[in-house]
């Protein structure tokens, strides 16, 4: 397709640089806005950076928005609409897709009144009230926070005691410790099952295909040990319209066309023999799964992305084996210590053992810059590449096979070929695949032709 000009908006924490810089690879103007103060370096030199993103919107062919948060707000999607009605292309939600994220409650009655099966949850106001309620009906359950306190992603918290005595230990310790912060929780029944989440692209009318099936590794350590994280690392691959579609997303593409939402949408689920059960949305691009997704979309993001936008019925070429993607962190992640951060990590040197020093393929930037020596953005593909932003998330280096074991080959020998002091990463993304994950999926009949 010819150029186009596409504005990549990060109202909040700037996340989308990486898709910023691939759209800009591949021929096409790019201009990228980041309000937060303390993101502001992150892509620099990767991107054209504005200040006025307001001011750009009758040069861009296509705006692209990353979250639905605008600073502390759920907002973006209010302003997609908007600019929707003004006769914009916008990649981006609704306020009623943004509220699936924010309120648990109801994203579970959406879920309810489509006809999906939900697992059995209560939202609270009141520790008290909480524990009574685990008390009065003992069995493991899954913490998750409500409202701006649910981004600290290692509060989820999940029940191993089957008389549920630890979950009580943990909502007495929230109580003390976020209480003043916490404006709610869900309580989820946990079950025990495959998670994983059904993704897909929507265009304002329908689902694209293919669609998008991913397994999260969100604990801090390998073998799902510590806290929780956004993501340390993610699985993939892409398929049909299977069954596993059909019983979650699927019956959502009414509701989602009525809605006019566009752009990724992923819905979690915890997979059993007896059927398929939601656990939360993200209605919008997941990360580090973009950076996977546009490295297994072979068309190119940007032509996707544009025809995503206006509503063309895109028809991306796809990897059509598996995908590994790992994040590749530095301390203090997942906390926020900032003394940690500036004697370890801050504007530390990302380099790379290759031959010409320049990063393998398969490298993606998230808190990261390229400058010169004098520190100074460029767009030289020569120029240094340093830690940006303050959270210690520079990277994501992602592989591709034919098999879940070729992914993980090719993924891991280029996380060797990175030199960095103090950096650590999981070595176990798509393990779970192997050790029988997919063939439990098989066996029960999800993943074959619908």
């Amino acid at each position: 397709m010819s150029p186009r000009n596409f504005l990549f908006c990060s109202l909040d924490a700037a996340l989308c640089g990486d898709l910023a810089w691939q759209v800009g690879r591949e021929g096409h103007d790019v201009k990228y806005y980041v309000e937060h103060d303390a993101d502001r370096d992150i892509a620099d030199g990767f991107v054209e950076k504005t200040d006025d993103w307001r001011g750009e919107l009758d040069w861009a062919n296509v705006v692209v928005f990353d979250d639905i948060w605008v600073g502390d707000e759920v907002g973006t999607g209010e302003l997609a609409a908007e600019l929707r009605a003004d006769g914009h292309a916008v990649v981006g939600g609704t306020p009623a897709t943004d509220r699936l994220e924010d309120d648990r409650g109801y994203a579970m009655s959406v879920l309810e009144e489509t006809g999906i099966e939900t697992v059995e949850h209560r939202e609270f106001t009141d520790f008290d009230d909480a524990i009574e309620y685990v008390r009065s009906n003992p069995a493991p359950y899954v913490v998750k926070p409500l409202g701006e306190v649910q981004n600290v992603k290692r509060l989820v918290y999940v029940g191993r005691e089957r008389d549920g005595s630890d979950v009580v230990d943990v909502l007495e310790a929230y109580e003390s410790a976020w209480g003043h912060r916490m404006k709610g929780f869900q309580l989820q029944r946990r079950i025990d099952g495959v998670e994983v989440a059904v993704c897909g692209f929507f265009d304002g009318n329908e689902f694209v295909d293919p669609i998008n099936f991913n397994f999260e590794h969100k604990k801090l350590f390998p073998g799902n040990v510590g806290p929780s994280t956004g993501e340390m690392g993610t699985a993939m691959f892409w398929a049909g319209r299977n069954r596993l579609f059909e019983e979650t997303l699927g019956k959502l593409e009414e509701w989602l066309a009525d809605e006019g939402y566009v752009g990724s949408i992923d819905l979690n689920c915890i997979a059993t023999d007896d059927g398929v059960y939601p656990l939360e949305f993200t209605p919008r691009f997941g990360y580090p799964t973009i950076a996977l997704q546009e490295e297994s979309i072979l068309s190119g993001s940007g032509e996707f992305l544009h025809d995503l936008a206006h509503g063309m019925n895109p028809e991306p070429t796809v990897h059509r084996g598996f995908q590994i993607a790992v994040r590749v962190v530095l301390p203090p992640f997942p906390f926020d210590d900032e003394k940690t951060y500036d004697e370890s990590s801050r504007n530390a040197a990302l380099v790379f053992d290759t031959e010409d020093g320049r990063p393998p393929e398969g490298v993606h930037i998230e808190d990261a810059k390229r400058v010169t020596p004098d520190g100074e953005p460029t767009a030289d593909r020569d120029g240094e590449w340093r830690v940006a932003g303050g959270t210690g998330m520079p990277l994501v280096v992602t592989g591709m096979g034919e098999t879940m074991q070729a992914a993980r080959e090719q993924c891991y020998d280029r996380v060797d070929q990175v030199l960095v002091p103090n950096l650590y990463y999981r070595d176990d993304i798509g393990e779970r695949w192997i050790d029988g994950e997919g063939d439990r999926l098989h066996a029960w009949g999800y993943l074959g032709p619908q």
